[in-house]
């Protein structure tokens, strides 16, 4: 059975820094793409970045590249999203996909809010 698990959200101050964590279990990591997004309140989902299960290459979109770096640890079946400079329009819930044998999977998601 495929399942994603995000942990790593949590309370941080404007300018700090967090860590996401993407548990997947039900196939292999290196295998495929593994994309994060985030919702915030009133607001439409965004894909954020992907990193690809062949050459691990990655992907960032504008609002968030040159602060957040996607990485993968193959041996721990994770996907990592490293968050810095945070700011309050980083507030939101966040989540990871994989699209597996026709169609995605999604994490829980978890809440990141930045506030001071």
């Amino acid at each position: 059975q495929v399942q994603l698990v995000e942990s790593g959200g949590g309370l941080v101050q404007p300018g700090g820094s967090l860590r996401l964590s993407c548990a997947a279990s039900g196939f292999t990591l290196n295998d495929y793409a593994i994309g994060w997004f985030r919702q915030a309140p009133g607001k439409e989902r965004e894909g954020l970045s992907c990193i690809s299960g062949s050459d691990g290459s990655t992907y960032y979109a504008g609002s968030v590249k040159g602060r957040f770096t996607i990485s993968r640890d193959n041996a721990k079946n994770t996907v990592y999203l490293q968050m810095n400079s945070l700011n309050s329009e980083d507030t939101a819930v966040y989540s990871c996909n994989v699209y597996f044998r026709g169609r995605y999977y999604w994490g829980q998601g978890t809440q990141v809010t930045v506030s001071s």
